[in-house]
């Protein structure tokens, strides 16, 4: 499974940006797929999971502002984010769950400024 993150940029501090994460390979399997960020400094942390037959799971500092979505025509999610912070800058992964193994995309740079 290889999958392609892109949507990051530099947006104001209030504003939206929409994450995409395109799977191709044997995506017919795929469990569960994520987002995660990792800030400068910190550990990488899952933001935003989907789950076929279950409610999707926003981490509470992004809960109310972020919504993750499935795009059928990717074969992939989505991750739209309201209401930028400052703190949300950071480098966002797209995490693919096939049958318990883990695949990562490239990772698209957020940069939240005041």
């Amino acid at each position: 499974v290889q999958l392609q993150a892109s949507g990051g940029g530099l947006v104001q501090a209030g504003g939206s940006l929409t994450l995409s994460c395109a799977a191709s390979g044997k995506v017919s399997n795929l469990d569960t797929m994520s987002w995660y960020r990792q800030r400068p400094g910190h550990s990488r942390v899952l933001v935003a999971s989907m789950t076929a037959d279950y409610p999707p799971y926003i981490d509470l500092d992004v809960k109310g502002r972020f919504t993750i979505s499935r795009d059928d025509a990717k074969n992939g999610v989505s991750l739209q984010m309201n209401s930028l912070r400052p703190e949300d800058t950071a480098t966002y992964y797209c995490n693919a769950n096939v049958q318990g193994q883990y695949y990562w995309g490239q990772g698209t740079l957020v940069t939240v400024s005041s």
